[in-house]
């Protein structure tokens, strides 16, 4: 491993101020699931790591017009939470397969968006509920949806001396309902050969509002505007459901290696599109 130094960040601006000192190579540790093993592998060039868990806004979930879940909140502390659960099923769900209950103790929502992996569990997820991650940095805060965020892979917006603080997801609409499957060669501590996330609004059968959104089969994860597309303003049946499906599949673009070819995740992203939504529209008529 490379020799990396540590800071501890006790507030945002003293977290700013680490890391534009620390330039390129200063990196957040937040969880640290990923970004030490990337120091340790040397897939990443790191020279400081500046801790933020004694920074109170990173550490906080706050309930309001929705939920804003701080960058450093650790996983388990959200599937715990029974407001959480109730409202965003589709973030619960992915939360609760990253990596095994060790990981789930360190591992956040932030660092899983901030590593920016395509194969990335909860950032579809997000992207079905409209996500938004708050930024700060030197010239002060910004939101960024989560579908814009992820620019390449293990890229991002963020710039040197800014971080992710929290992750804000909007109140669900009435009559909504939300949904997350991944497929897998083992049962756990694996990455996704696809997975897939989705978001329903309905009106008796009417679908009034559809978010769609792809992981592992593309160079970032994806949103598929064109399966929302098949299903707004029409009823919800067999065939718009297989419209999606096949807008999905139409959408990924995957590549082939040792987890998966490109024939099978392109099966997939149509499979996982069509049983999020079947259970999405279970949950919105509930």
């Amino acid at each position: 491993m490379q020799a990396v130094k540590y800071a501890r960040a006790s507030s945002i601006g003293d977290a700013i101020k680490l890391l534009q000192e620390g330039g390129p190579a200063a990196r957040v540790l937040a969880g640290g699931t990923d970004v030490i093993v990337q120091a340790r592998e040397r897939r990443r060039d790191i020279d400081l790591f500046v801790d933020i868990k004694r920074v109170p806004e990173v550490m906080a979930i706050d309930f309001g017009d929705g939920v804003t879940i701080g960058a450093g909140v650790p996983l388990y502390q959200i599937y715990e939470d029974e407001r959480i659960a109730r409202a965003y099923p589709a973030l619960i769900e992915s939360a609760h397969v990253i990596g095994g209950t060790a990981i789930q103790g360190r591992a956040t929502l932030g660092g899983n968006l901030c590593n920016s992996s395509p194969a990335a569990d909860s950032i579809p997820a997000m992207m079905v509920l409209r996500g938004v991650a708050n930024i700060a940095g030197p010239n002060g805060e910004r939101e960024v949806a989560v579908d814009e965020f992820c620019t390449g892979p293990g890229r991002n917006v963020l710039e040197v001396g800014e971080f992710v603080v929290s992750i804000r997801l909007p109140q669900p609409p009435e009559h909504s309902g939300s949904a997350w499957q991944r497929f897998i060669p083992r049962n756990e501590m694996d990455i996704a050969v696809a997975n897939a996330g989705s978001m329903l609004v309905l009106d008796g059968d009417t679908v009034t509002d559809a978010r769609i959104a792809l992981g592992a089969v593309a160079p970032t994860p994806l949103l598929v505007q064109e399966a929302a597309d098949a299903l707004i303003g029409r009823p919800l049946t067999d065939e718009t459901i297989a419209a999606a499906a096949a807008a999905s599949r139409a959408a990924a673009n995957p590549i082939d290696d040792m987890r998966g070819s490109v024939k099978q995740r392109k099966h997939l992203t149509g499979v996982l599109t069509e049983r999020t939504l079947r259970t999405a529209a279970e949950r919105a008529r509930a």
